[in-house]
């Protein structure tokens, strides 16, 4: 009688814990996070298991601009978005400035341009280097652009933005420290064992700082800017984020849908 009990109290004890890890392990992927006093969300996204993809526009043609309105559609598909990030700068029909792959099939092509000037008379976007996350049979990887294009890889999903964060474990030389282009920004990394991480800042931080929180804190060898100001943006019903852009929208969105 005593064996059995104990038995009974063993196997629950077991099922219990493996209810809490698997919980853990996905449904809690975005905890708040400080570095240096400044304040972030990080979101980490174990590599190729979580169903992570791109999005713009919905069945009608239209670009989704809201978190809602992606929730919605995915929900008609009996589908849920865990979580959403702006994947990108966008122009003002909400098209993505750059490359963008849904599906394996390339809706915008890559955007080459080059703008001169003074260093901080360039928009973000043509910073240098600017870079493409991608997502494809090994998983996901970040490159600069003019790499990416060389190598023509075949991808299932890519956006690109800019400037580059970090490039293979070393800053990007052209931020400066202590700078006080300072404002909200975000930014996706791809980290060890191709974990990738999103990281929102809820408080204003130069380009230098933001990088290092990806390369320091969260050992990120590769990471790409996505936007700031306005048009950061994160969906996350658990932290009771369904944030929206002030420029009337957003235009490419990454998803976690399951």
């Amino acid at each position: 009688m005593i064996d059995l009990k104990q038995g009974v109290l063993a196997a629950a004890m077991m099922l219990a814990a493996a209810m809490a890890s698997g919980h853990q392990a996905y449904a809690e992927p975005c905890e708040p996070e400080t570095f240096e006093a400044a304040k972030y969300v990080v979101c980490t996204l174990e590599g190729g298991k979580a169903d992570l993809r791109l999005f713009w526009k919905g069945a009608d043609g239209a670009p989704y601009r809201t978190f809602s309105s992606l929730a919605e559609a995915l929900r008609t598909e009996g589908k849920t978005l865990v979580l959403a990030v702006n994947a990108g700068m966008y122009r003002a029909d909400f098209s993505p400035m750059g490359l963008y792959v849904e599906n394996a099939t390339e809706l915008k092509p890559a955007n080459t341009t080059e703008t001169g000037g003074a260093p901080g008379q360039v928009p973000n976007f043509y910073k240098k280097p600017s870079g493409v996350f991608f997502l494809g049979e090994a998983g996901a990887g970040i490159l600069p652009t003019d790499e990416f294009l060389t190598r023509a890889l075949k991808v299932r999903f890519a956006t690109q933005s800019g400037p580059m964060l970090v490039i293979a474990g070393k800053l990007n030389p052209i931020f400066i420290f202590a700078s006080t282009d300072r404002t909200r920004r975000s930014g996706v990394g791809v980290c060890a064992d191709g974990v990738v991480r999103f990281a929102i800042s809820e408080d204003r931080v130069n380009f230098h700082d933001f990088a290092r929180l990806f390369r320091d804190r969260l050992q990120c060898a590769d990471a790409l800017f996505l936007d700031g100001g306005r048009g950061v943006g994160l969906y996350y019903p658990a932290l009771g984020r369904n944030d929206w852009s002030w420029h009337g929208g957003y235009g490419p969105i990454f998803g976690l849908v399951e």
